[in-house]
């Protein structure tokens, strides 16, 4: 950005010797003598030698001649400025030094300062300044300033302004200021350039637009925006660059609105300033703002603006213009401009390059490389590799990635360090950790950098116990970590549950300040929550000042994965209060979190809160309402939302198929899985995975069984462990035990224990000791520490009668300190989620609930029902057991649920255990009784109770 500047330090300079040089520049021919225009007419037609040679025979000729000689070799200098020829101005240099007529001309060694700073050689500039014999006057320091400024050296500048006016005592004028200012800029001098301000102040020269457009950049560049703002609103005059100035102050310090407003006014003549029509720097300025903000119609309105200025044809605005067209995603309208320029340089290639790369597009990316690599002027560079490599994500892009790094090690590219950390970062997303690994042992000199790719690509790619070996090598090395280093080692504990050593560095972080960068502070909350310890995680987010989309989006997630969508649903509420804008993946956690409670109507207003916001067309928003609605037990919205898809690909296949299958609608979901094969989409193993449970809840074990082995033998997916899991939980149910240990004694990889979990859970159900046993004891050897695993036998054992052998389990349990989950139901009702435990006489209203479940029993007890106490696996008197039953969770909420609602309202309940044969048993006759439907979703399946029928057909 730095062309956009104003050239103030130049400008001065060349205008402040306008009024003494520009006489000899300019000068009639008819005043020329017959040798000095001669050489004015060599110099015009390039043979700059002949034209040296005729000086050399004037240099030494009458005092008219010699003034002659010195026009003409300033504007041979001026020329040397232009075309940057040090040599030639060497050469005129030596000219001037040995003639006795030049060596004390002030015009001509102020001209020779200004080429070589021009020619990028302040040393000899200097050198000129300090040798020339007479008293140096301002013009001449105003050229060593101008060139010192111009070539970076910010304090030379410093020391020369300081030198100028205390050695020489010489005052600044309206030339000497700008380059001094430039030089406070270039140092974020502020207070400095506070003086200089106070200084321009004192001589009068604040109403210079030259003095004031530098002050403008310098306070900028120092963001002291409103001083900036200040010094152009108190500008007599301002020039076109005044407008430029301030314009780039707004887009270096991110103020787009301010900016919009700026340009604006520039259109509508800057109140009557002239030269207010925008140029090339006008139109740089403000495009990257319109790319930053992402407003592409207004990137219209500037390239039509453009066009009607004839600007178009500058490579800077059509590069601006393709870049913004690209960061906007309109990535045709960017090739577009980027086909119609006809001088392309590296910058417009790599600028398309990254356009196509960023979008994800890698034919397109490959296919430029491509044909850049065929453009005989353009070389590769290190920026179209690190712009290339994003692209390679995949597998298939592992040719590609090896050829790309063949050409950067032949063009010696990956001595770059950021070229050889970005293909360490691309090899393991193409699948080669050990490409990545021989790029790195290849790097001399490693940084922290260098560590920091190879340890994220090892976290990133499902390798978080090598990221930990290497994080304590590089520590061992003497290299500090860094805040990058720190979120790469936190990921890696958080994938593997490593808390203790999260809370170290916790400590770490703390101790070093690091604890308020976002970065670091959403990969610490990422860990808490893959570790379940959702109090410390949210403690952390209440203490984080500016919480950005990620934070909310991070906790609202967390919690929902956590088991807890009522903290979900609150903090997705504050998200909406705090003004923070809302994105696909808040959605998506909100909607799994009204799917954990069954939550309806607050599903329907995220559903209308997505519309309202545009964000449907996304396709995981899509797959999240179409799971949503399904896992409120509401298949038909779920399944109208899944035919308004008009290009279906298979993740909303499956999240139908899967759908139906948890509802018991097992025909259906194999009928939508028939169509989704004939529409041309290829099912992977998620579909199998729908399928199976479809299987599995509606007791088809034969055709479960089929379309096991067209896995493979068809499609050619290899079954997961959780497919075999979900065959093994299908013959369990259908009492086909036997069989189900046969599976699992041959399965190819080692049952888990959710596979021994539902093979003991059949085992209870079907009093099998023998088979049970032998799954509890596989059980608790992979999970000793889970309280479910001991309640799982201890009611094998009751079911059985073996109270002796329950009590041993029990006492087991209460030894390592476990307690059984209690029974838990949520029921939605006017927004508000409501809990109820099992034997909860605590909340307000329970009195008046359990009367209503007590006049409940005795109409059904009417047309049948008998409370089954086989389901209180205690010792227990038959009249304790009945109590017990009155008081399951799901009772509770269906007894508030008629309490609250109208007649006819379907009440939705959901519960955290599987529900019992008798509230299975007393809620069909409930759900007639009251002529309602209840629909209740235990931790396995959906339950739709209607006319005193069961959706599952009492198979479950």
């Amino acid at each position: 950005m730095g062309c956009l500047a104003p050239q103030l330090p130049l400008s001065s300079h060349h205008l402040h010797n306008r009024r003494t040089l520009d006489a000899s520049t300019q000068i009639p021919k008819s005043s020329l003598t017959p040798s000095i225009h001669q050489n004015h007419n060599l110099r015009l037609a390039g043979n700059f030698n002949d034209a040296v040679t005729s000086l050399h025979s004037n240099s030494n000729s009458n005092y008219n001649d010699a003034v002659s000689t010195s026009q003409s070799i300033t504007a041979l200098l001026q020329q040397c400025i232009l075309h940057k020829n040090i040599q030639l101005g060497r050469t005129l240099h030596s000219l001037i030094s040995a003639s006795p007529h030049l060596r004390n001309d002030v015009v001509l060694t102020t001209r020779l300062i200004t080429m070589y700073a021009a020619c990028a050689s302040p040393s000899e500039s200097r050198s000129v300044f300090q040798n020339f014999p007479n008293k140096k006057d301002l013009f001449l320091y105003n050229a060593l300033l101008s060139g010192y400024a111009r070539n970076a050296l910010y304090r030379d500048a410093i020391l020369l302004f300081v030198e100028l006016v205390s050695v020489a005592g010489l005052l600044p004028d309206n030339f000497t200021l700008p380059c001094a200012v430039k030089a406070c800029a270039g140092l974020t001098e502020v207070e400095l350039g506070e003086a200089l301000h106070a200084l321009a102040l004192k001589l009068g020269l604040c109403s210079d637009s030259f003095v004031g457009n530098a002050l403008i950049a310098m306070y900028g560049k120092c963001g002291f925006v409103e001083s900036a703002f200040k010094v152009f609103e108190k500008m007599a005059w301002r020039n076109l660059v005044s407008w430029n100035s301030i314009m780039l102050v707004c887009s270096e310090n991110g103020l787009f609105d301010e900016i919009c407003g700026l340009f604006k006014g520039l259109l509508l003549n800057g109140g009557g300033d002239e030269g207010s029509v925008p140029d090339v720097v006008t139109v740089v300025t403000m495009v990257p703002v319109v790319a930053a903000m992402g407003e592409v119609k207004l990137g219209m309105l500037l390239h039509g603006l453009a066009l009607k200025l004839g600007l178009c044809g500058d490579l800077k605005v059509s590069n601006s213009l393709m870049d913004m067209y690209s960061k906007c995603g309109y990535l045709c309208e960017a090739r577009v401009v980027f086909d119609l320029i006809s001088d392309k340089n590296v910058v417009s290639w790599n600028s398309m390059i990254r356009g196509y790369s960023k979008a994800g597009d890698s034919h397109g990316t490959f296919e430029l490389l491509r044909k850049m690599t065929m453009e005989e002027k353009i070389l590769v560079n290190e920026v179209t590799v690190l712009n290339v490599l994003p692209a390679c994500l995949e597998k298939i892009h592992l040719l590609s990635l090896k050829e790309i790094h063949g050409y950067a090690l032949r063009r010696g590219l990956q001595n770059d360090e950021l070229v050889a950390n970005a293909f360490v970062a691309a090899y393991p997303k193409c699948g080669s950790m050990d490409c990545a690994e021989r790029v790195f042992n290849g790097m001399v000199g490693k940084t922290v950098s260098s560590w920091n790719a190879l340890i994220g690509a090892l976290a990133q790619n499902g390798f978080p116990e090598k990221a930990l070996d290497l994080y304590l090598v590089m520590t061992d090395s003497g290299l500090d970590p860094d805040w990058f280093t720190i979120g790469a080692i936190l990921l890696a504990c958080a994938q593997l549950k490593l808390l203790r050593s999260g809370k170290e560095i916790h400590n770490f972080m703390l101790r070093n300040g690091l604890e308020s960068d976002e970065f670091i502070g959403i990969s610490l909350l990422s860990l808490y929550i893959n570790c379940g310890e959702m109090l410390p995680a949210k403690l952390l987010f209440d203490k984080m000042e500016n919480k950005s989309s990620v934070c909310w989006n991070t906790m609202i997630t967390g919690f929902s994965q956590n088991g807890l969508p009522c903290e979900a649903l609150d903090t997705f509420r504050q998200m909406l209060s705090s003004g923070t804008h809302t994105q696909e993946i808040a959605l998506m956690g909100v909607m799994d979190a009204c799917s954990q409670v069954s939550a309806l109507r607050l599903g329907k207003e995220v559903h209308s809160f997505a519309l309202k916001a545009h964000l449907t067309e996304d396709t995981f928003v899509t797959c999240s309402l179409i799971d949503m609605y399904a896992k409120c037990g509401c298949m038909e919205q779920s399944q109208n939302i899944f035919e308004r898809v008009i290009e279906k690909d298979e993740a909303c296949w499956n999240v139908i198929i899967a759908g139906h299958g948890v509802n018991g609608n097992g025909l259906k979901a194999l009928e939508l899985f028939e169509l989704m094969q004939s529409s041309g989409c290829r099912p992977d193993s998620y579909t199998f995975m729908g399928v199976l449970m479809a299987c599995n809840h509606t007791g088809m074990v034969t055709e479960g069984l089929k379309y096991l082995d067209q896995m493979q033998s068809l499609h050619g997916i290899k079954p997961k462990l959780e497919h075999y899991s979900c065959v093994v939980d299908m013959l369990g149910r259908a009492g086909q035990l036997s069989e189900a240990l046969k599976l699992v004694n041959e399965l190819p990889y080692e049952p888990d224990s959710g596979i021994w979990s539902s093979l003991l859970s059949s085992c209870r159900n079907y009093r099998d000791l023998d088979i049970g046993e032998k799954a509890s004891k596989k059980l608790l050897e992979l999970g000793p520490e889970k309280a479910e695993n001991y309640v799982l036998l201890s009611n094998l054992y009751a079911g059985l009668g073996k109270w002796d052998d329950m009590r041993q389990v029990r006492r087991k349990m209460k030894e390592i300190g476990l307690q059984k989950d209690a029974g838990c139901s949520w029921i939605e009702i006017g927004g508000k989620v409501y809990r109820f435990l099992v034997g909860d006489g605590g909340f307000l209203e329970s009195k008046q609930v359990q009367k209503t479940w007590v006049k409940l029993e005795k109409k059904i007890s009417k047309i049948g029902y008998k409370p089954d106490t086989s389901c209180v696996l205690h010792e227990l008197e038959e009249k304790e057991k009945i109590k017990i039953l009155k008081s399951h969770s799901e009772k509770l909420a269906i007894s508030f649920g008629l309490l609250h609602t109208a007649e006819g309202t379907t009440l939705r309940v959901c519960k955290n255990l599987r529900i019992c044969v008798d509230c299975h048993n007393a809620i069909k006759l409930v759900s007639k009784v009251v002529e309602r439907e209840i629909i209740v979703r235990d931790n396995k399946r959906f339950h739709h109770f209607k006319s005193g029928l069961c959706s599952c057909g009492d198979y479950w």
